[in-house]
């Protein structure tokens, strides 16, 4: 069976000096385009959903089809909640059978987070699954992640310290200047920062904001540390772009084979490159 733990894989990939790719999913199409990239690379992947899509398909739903189709890879996947806002949505996705879950308590001063984070990390290490968390406050606007620059904050490298030995949390989500959704200018991704916080935490750290930000910049916060890489605007863009045109060139004719499939495999595309990116020279 294939479905594994974020903590196994993300483990390996630090050791092996690579990461792994977490992509949002939001429908069958989209879990079976996500999983066919993965094994073509013949890499691992993280199959994510946030509230967001979560609330648009159903949990029940979006969770039982990740996991059928999780479970008859090729490669390991994991099922990962994405920016959970609540504890209550934390322990549905445990019980519906999610290998990994984030509670998202950025927002709260470093002691609320931590506590609120201990509390996840207990029920989620209870049930076998991995826990994620987030210090600092990552910017941008994406899934229902919605923060202005001035509502940002970086990661303070001891604070990371603090929270990693404070909670027994899997891995941490680290602000650094990567932005939710594409940047609005040039990428200011702070390196340094990353390797000041690298050298603190001893576990995986995870890079959001993977959309938009330079090949090489990902390479050497891979090198640094990153294990896990968040991916879902440069998708969906891809998938929606290709629509668009594709109906205009077919004259609007509507056939489920056109309608999808070029769509699709224009996502899937991004998703390989990206697995390959990640997966090193």
């Amino acid at each position: 069976m294939s479905l594994t733990t974020m903590t196994e894989m993300l483990t390996r990939a630090r050791a092996e000096g690579r990461a792994v790719g977490a992509f949002e999913v939001w429908d069958l199409a989209s879990v079976q385009m996500m999983i066919a990239a993965a094994e073509e690379a013949d890499q691992p992947v993280i199959l994510q959903m946030s509230p967001y899509e979560i609330k648009l398909t159903g949990l029940e739903d979006l969770s039982q089809i990740a996991l059928y189709h999780a479970r008859r890879a090729t490669v390991p996947v994991a099922l990962h909640l994405d920016h959970g806002d609540t504890f209550e949505r934390v322990m549905g996705c445990i019980a519906a059978g999610f290998t990994s879950v984030m509670l998202d308590a950025s927002q709260l001063p470093l002691a609320e987070n931590i506590a609120a984070t201990q509390e996840v990390v207990r029920a989620a290490h209870a049930a076998g699954v991995s826990a994620e968390a987030e210090l600092g406050r990552i910017g941008g606007s994406e899934t229902g992640v919605d923060l202005s620059d001035d509502e940002s904050a970086l990661t303070d490298p001891d604070e990371a310290r603090a929270f990693v030995d404070a909670t027994g949390v899997d891995a941490l989500a680290v602000s650094v200047g990567t932005v939710h959704g594409f940047y609005k200018g040039e990428p200011k991704v702070r390196l340094d920062l990353l390797e000041k916080i690298a050298e603190k935490v001893s576990i995986p750290l995870v890079l959001h904001g993977g959309s938009g930000t330079p090949d090489d910049v990902v390479r050497e916060a891979i090198r640094l540390g990153v294990a896990k890489v968040n991916i879902c605007t440069e998708v969906l863009a891809a998938w929606i772009d290709r629509f668009i045109a594709h109906r205009g060139e077919d004259d609007f004719r509507f056939f489920t084979v056109d309608i999808f499939g070029p769509p699709a495999e224009a996502a899937k595309e991004v998703v390989r490159k990206k697995i390959h990116l990640l997966a090193g020279p």
